[in-house]
């Protein structure tokens, strides 16, 4: 990892933003917005006490330069003071682990710089065709992706990849103006068992009737997360956006949610002085569009667990009137057991860090996959193979394909403040796209 500064000494010509967009052949070029514990694996001087000590996406996108896909990597975050510990973790735990891993890398602000809007310089010299992935706190999800889009670059958001059906309907409208691939990072549609449940599900199922999905992590989540939690997002649409993706995802084209009603827990974030609930549930009304005949999905999301053997408990039971499938993503069969370790129940089928002779070879596992697949999408619509519009077949979480799980997670929230109180989604002409949500009038 090297400053902005050094590296244009290096390519003081990489800014082009009227350049014509590559061809296929040509690599991506990729800025990270986002410097914490998905993004690199350093959290609080460290490496994180989860799964991802390594990280995610700069691992992956290493690698993808390593293939030939990727060539200019960025990494953009708020405070660059971070910087000279997250380039010796990259190398402690990436340069040093994998052969042949490139980790230059322009970073964005300076490593003397404090400035929550160095994205916006960051962007400015990238140009159109390029690749931008925001894993950020929620509430700056909208900011910095119009920012990205107005430039021209193709945009993948963490999810949720907004947080109300305003900012989202706003994205749409921008990258039809723009013309720009936008879409949510959602990796459990890359899990072999939650996409064969899904397919199961509308192929073989019939209607929806029921789901239950529950998701948690460690209570030490609350200390990795305390920046924002409880002041600008919560629990729910940190990990209830998960199933309520795969339901939106499943359920598109069958049924519709129209009714949201939250409850939660609450006792320990307070103890810690933090505003914010423990665990937050969400039941969610389903309409079957061929009869209105009804379902019911509840969704659990926790960030008070105790630690266990896995970092994430998280599964779900989904019924149709034809048939029923549960999956426990948390547990595939896989225990370690190592000296001066925790027993952990393991899951490479998500990210594979062991190395094989050397080499990363985590290619297979679905958290790289989610990543890779954007990329590759983004080359293609680049070179004309492809449209931005192909991509609303469910191949990937795009933006204009993911609004009703933005607006149950809206009304998830807007029923929590209300004490409760469930509120209606209400749908446009076309009887498929949120437009607004309203309080229910009983």
């Amino acid at each position: 990892l090297i400053s902005y500064q050094q590296y244009t000494i290096v390519k003081s010509t990489m800014s082009a933003p009227e350049a014509k967009r590559p061809k296929l052949a040509d690599k991506a070029n990729v800025l990270m917005v986002g410097t914490g514990e998905y993004t690199t694996g350093y959290v609080g001087g460290t490496a994180a006490d989860s799964d991802k000590g390594a990280g995610v996406v700069a691992l992956t996108m290493f690698d993808l330069r390593r293939r030939g896909k990727v060539d200019r990597v960025g990494m953009c975050g708020v405070n660059g003071k971070k910087f000279p510990g997250i380039r010796n973790h990259m190398q402690k735990n990436i340069g040093d682990v994998y052969n042949n891993m490139d980790l230059t890398c322009d970073t964005f602000p300076s490593d003397e710089t404090v400035d929550p809007k160095a994205y916006l310089d960051a962007v400015s010299t990238f140009q159109a065709g390029d690749v931008a992935i925001i894993f950020t706190p929620d509430d700056t999800h909208y900011d910095i992706a119009m920012a990205c889009i107005e430039k021209g670059l193709h945009v993948m958001v963490t999810k949720p990849i907004v947080q109300t059906l305003e900012h989202h309907t706003n994205l749409i409208k921008a990258a039809k103006e723009k013309n720009v691939l936008v879409s949510m990072e959602v990796h459990k549609r890359w899990d072999p068992f939650y996409a064969d449940a899904r397919d199961r599900a509308r192929s073989q199922f019939g209607n929806f009737q029921y789901m239950y999905a529950y998701m948690s992590q460690p209570k030490h989540q609350l200390e990795t997360f305390k920046a924002w939690a409880g002041k600008s997002s919560d629990i729910s649409f940190y990990l209830n956006s998960h199933h309520i993706d795969f339901s939106e995802w499943t359920l598109e084209g069958i049924a519709r949610p129209i009714r949201v009603t939250g409850t939660s827990s609450t006792g320990v974030a307070h103890s810690k002085g933090m505003k914010t609930e423990d665990s937050i549930t969400l039941t969610v009304q389903w309409e079957n569009l061929n009869d209105k005949s009804l379902g019911c999905a509840v969704y659990t999301s926790s960030w008070v667990a105790p630690k266990g053997d896995v970092h994430s408990q998280q599964r779900f039971f989904y019924m149709g009137t034809n048939g029923e499938i549960n999956v426990d993503q948390a547990h595939r069969g896989m225990t370690v057991a190592q000296d001066g370790k925790p027993f952990a129940s393991v899951n490479p089928l998500f990210m594979k860090y062991t190395p094989t002779n050397g080499m990363f070879s985590g290619q297979g596992s679905y958290g790289v996959k989610s990543f890779e697949c954007f990329v590759d999408a983004c080359r293609e619509v680049n070179a004309g193979e492809k449209t931005v519009q192909d991509y609303d077949d469910g191949s990937l979480a795009t933006v204009g394909t993911t609004v009703q799980g933005t607006a149950i997670l809206e009304a998830g929230r807007l029923s929590l403040d209300a004490d409760g109180r469930p509120m209606d989604i209400v749908y446009g002409e076309d009887g498929h796209t949120p437009v607004g949500i309203k309080p229910h009038e009983f």
